[in-house]
């Protein structure tokens, strides 16, 4: 159920006037999963995207947020292929933390603007008009079209499901 909320992702959208739906979820009743946060919000599974964060395995190369749908493991090697890398690892939960100073469950491109991560959407988003991504924080989602999420967070958006064999 939509249900409004001001944190400082609703602030930046209010203030660059783009449209967004706010959704919130009760986290602490077990809910985390991106799949289990599109039942709560009454979306399907397909338009919850959830934020990963991954590593490349070059030195000086800044951590990588990768934004898939809820229902999807990402595929490192296809990934690494996406993202010009030899080598890609997921963050583990604490280097996550750590690198984005938000809590796994609401980490979010939108609230790390500016701060230094590539960004990667996966193409199947182009899908949809509008895709609901965390708003930066734990229990709280936003709906937004899908164009000013990629201009918002300069995403690149990749092709990440493994090739149909012909």
């Amino acid at each position: 159920m939509a249900t409004p909320f001001k944190n400082n992702v609703t602030r930046l959208l209010d203030s660059k006037k783009i449209p967004y739906t706010p959704y919130t979820y009760d986290y602490d009743a077990g809910i985390h999963s991106a799949v289990e946060v599109a039942a709560a919000i009454g979306l399907p599974p397909e338009q919850v995207f959830k934020t990963l964060v991954a590593l490349a395995d070059e030195p000086r190369r800044k951590p990588m947020l990768v934004i898939v749908p809820g229902p999807e493991t990402l595929d490192l090697r296809v990934f690494a292929k996406a993202a010009n890398s030899k080598k890609i690892k997921m963050a583990t939960h604490d280097q996550a933390e750590a690198l984005t100073g938000l809590q796994t469950g609401g980490i979010s491109a939108l609230a790390l603007i500016n701060k230094g991560f590539e960004v990667y959407l996966d193409d199947r988003a182009l899908a949809f008009a509008q895709i609901a991504v965390s708003a930066g924080q734990r229990g709280a989602n936003i709906l937004l079209p899908v164009q000013e999420l990629v201009k918002l967070v300069n995403a690149r958006t990749v092709h990440l499901q493994e090739q149909e064999a012909a």
